[in-house]
């Protein structure tokens, strides 16, 4: 059975553009915080029924065309060995910090069977739900944006112990960065014979770096995780926060798709990769704050700038926890209905 969904991210002619929203499995829906006040952020993660559960309902609320897995890109670091905590306030806690060569010798050998588990049976779980519906979508963290948390032992902004570690022993932060792409290799591949019909690699702080750093240091890891973990009827979504420098380094990088964030054009995107490369994004995320007239006049913008090539519209980033239910589900409804071929 084809989906809408894959077809448009392996090129493939479609009636309409799919949508799917990053974190559209979160916080900002009711029937989601109902789920989590029963039970804590990583033990949602590793409950594979209630990850299921709360995977399957913007679905059902706001009818996306796919249903990524409920999980965090962190998850691969407390396999390893380190301690991962969620702090109410303060988000992702690792007490342990990797930030030299000596640190890296501390990460346990990683098996995403017996570590993750959880993950994939989630998704074994939701294709079962789900009855072929829509596609399921794994995920995982690249390997520069987990060598970000693994060295910071939190979320940041400048990253400038990772950025020390880099610089002042590089040779030291790529053995890291080899270490944490064996693992995201191996926890994607995992996803994929569960049942996930496409994966996506989050490289969420890699747009931080200088151009000759991403080159030297973040793109040959996430390379090397497609390069292992693409199949050629499973669409990989390389995703780089922060993409509007790295754009000619990109070229070549063997993703089927890349996601594009909202600080650039898709029509500047499309200059540099011509009409056929699959592209997917790129909303600014707070766009939906705006009235419902604003939200189909900035929908009808980014469909306007793709200029008709392969398309999964996808917000810039996540949607943030404090947008209306009503505004996402008429970002959903604009989408379908401004972006339906008239040759279909």
């Amino acid at each position: 059975m084809g989906h809408l969904l894959i077809d448009a991210a392996l090129g493939r002619p479609v009636p309409r553009t799919p949508i799917w929203i990053m974190r559209q499995a979160g916080r900002y829906l009711p029937e989601y915080q109902a789920v989590r006040s029963q039970l804590s952020f990583l033990e949602l993660c590793k409950s594979p029924d209630r990850a299921a559960e709360v995977s399957l309902q913007p679905v059902d609320i706001l009818g996306v065309d796919d249903a990524i897995i409920f999980s965090d890109i962190l998850i691969p670091l407390e396999g390893m060995g380190m301690n991962l905590v969620f702090d109410e306030g303060k988000g992702p806690l690792l007490s342990d910090p990797i930030r030299s060569r000596a640190d890296v010798g501390r990460l346990t050998p990683y098996d995403a069977i017996r570590d993750n588990g959880y993950l994939p049976d989630a998704i074994r779980v939701l294709v079962r739900e789900l009855g072929g519906r829509v596609p399921v979508i794994g995920f995982a963290g690249a390997p520069y944006t987990l060598a970000c948390y693994a060295v910071e032992g939190k979320t940041g902004k400048q990253f400038a112990r990772t950025k020390a570690f880099m610089l002042s022993d590089p040779e030291g932060f790529r053995a890291l960065l080899g270490r944490l792409a064996d693992a995201v290799a191996d926890l994607l591949t995992a996803q994929i014979e569960a049942g996930a019909s496409m994966v996506q690699l989050f490289d969420t702080w890699a747009g931080d770096l200088a151009p000759e750093q991403f080159r030297a240091f973040a793109l040959p890891f996430a390379v090397e995780v497609i390069r292992k973990v693409r199949r050629p009827d499973v669409p990989f979504v390389y995703f780089v926060n922060g993409v509007a420098g790295k754009l000619h380094e990109l070229q070549g990088c063997g993703a089927t798709m890349l996601g594009i964030d909202w600080r650039i054009g898709l029509d500047e995107v499309r200059s540099v990769y011509g009409p056929t490369m699959p592209l997917q994004g790129n909303l600014d995320p707070c766009t939906l704050y705006a009235p419902p007239e604003a939200i189909e006049e900035q929908v009808a913008r980014v469909l306007a700038e793709n200029a008709g090539g392969p398309h999964v519209f996808n917000l810039g980033h996540g949607v943030l926890p404090d947008i209306p239910v009503a505004h996402v589900k008429h970002l959903v409804d604009c989408v379908k209905r401004l972006s339906v071929r008239g040759d279909s």
